[in-house]
């Protein structure tokens, strides 16, 4: 091949890699167009939606809607009893399911990594997670509503409960798996039991991860109503007694928003507005507490 023969050929290549570069980069363009436009239309509703709760919802604060049971329509009132009664039946499923979440998670983590009961567990966990709630409300209206004929907070308690479970358990495993075997080594290499192991070095060490999964975990059952219906269903009055129908504001919300009673609906948008706060508030603090840890 002579050198003009050598120039052209080299010229070519050079043409056609120009002509390849310049499609790639027109596709990136292109993505990168979509993905803007898929970003600015999320945002553009979630900003409305946020806009909408505070507006309406700061609107319906009062000193009252804090320290007053919920009203007949068209008097005054607030939604005192719902607050507490979400508080209670939300602290006590997260009491109730944090433990068996964590040991579940270590015993997938540390003890069963492989084996087939780990595996069934984690498919069954997975199952647990993408279930609508309404369908684990009603599976405890079945096994305790319906054979005690009564709905109660404890049913309430159970549902929630059932609800926060997976989602430690997931994030448990997540994050102890996450922490280096070196770690694991290093402590057997003392003569550590493998207990003192876990509990001193790999879980101390995923604490952030872990808490940052209770949080979430309290931020979803926080806003679930389905189960709450049919479960604690609700109440108009103070109650302590988790044997009775208890107040909760996902269900005071969803039954004073479809209301045609301006009251309501203000101490609804109220509802909301809470609501919003506290997990927002629950998932500032997840990600505080997990930045720069493991």
């Amino acid at each position: 091949m002579t050198t003009g023969e050598q120039l052209l050929a080299a010229a070519d290549l050079a043409a056609t890699r120009e002509q390849r570069y310049a499609a790639r980069k027109r596709v990136n363009q292109l993505a990168l167009g979509l993905s803007l436009a898929a970003m600015a239309f999320g945002v553009f509703w979630l900003v409305w939606i946020l806009w909408e709760t505070v507006r309406l919802g700061v609107g319906g604060l009062a000193w009252a809607t804090l320290t007053q049971m919920t009203p007949p329509p068209n008097e005054v009132g607030g939604i005192a009893n719902a607050i507490y009664g979400s508080f209670l039946m939300v602290m006590l499923a997260t009491f109730i399911a944090t433990p068996i979440g964590i040991m579940a998670g270590i015993y997938l983590a540390e003890y069963d990594v492989k084996g087939w009961l780990g595996s069934l567990t984690r498919f069954v966990n997975d199952i647990l997670l993408s279930a609508p709630s309404i369908v684990i409300g009603l599976f405890v209206y079945a096994v305790i509503v319906a054979r005690y004929k009564s709905f109660s907070g404890w049913a309430g308690v159970m549902a929630l409960a059932l609800i926060v479970i997976p989602v430690v358990i997931r994030t448990t495993e997540n994050m102890l798996m996450l922490v280096p075997p070196g770690l694991r080594e290093a402590a057997y290499a003392l003569g550590a039991p493998k207990w003192k192991v876990i509990i001193s070095i790999t879980l101390r060490a995923a604490r952030a991860g872990v808490v940052t999964g209770i949080l979430l975990a309290i931020a979803r059952i926080s806003g679930e109503t389905a189960p709450l219906l049919f479960t604690a269903l609700n109440n108009q009055f103070w109650t302590s007694s988790l044997s009775e129908p208890m107040a909760s504001l996902p269900v005071t919300i969803f039954k004073f928003a479809m209301s045609p009673y301006e009251n309501w609906q203000q101490l609804a948008w109220a509802g909301v507005f809470l609501i919003t706060a506290a997990v927002l508030g629950l998932n500032i603090l997840a990600r505080v507490l997990t930045r720069n840890k493991i």
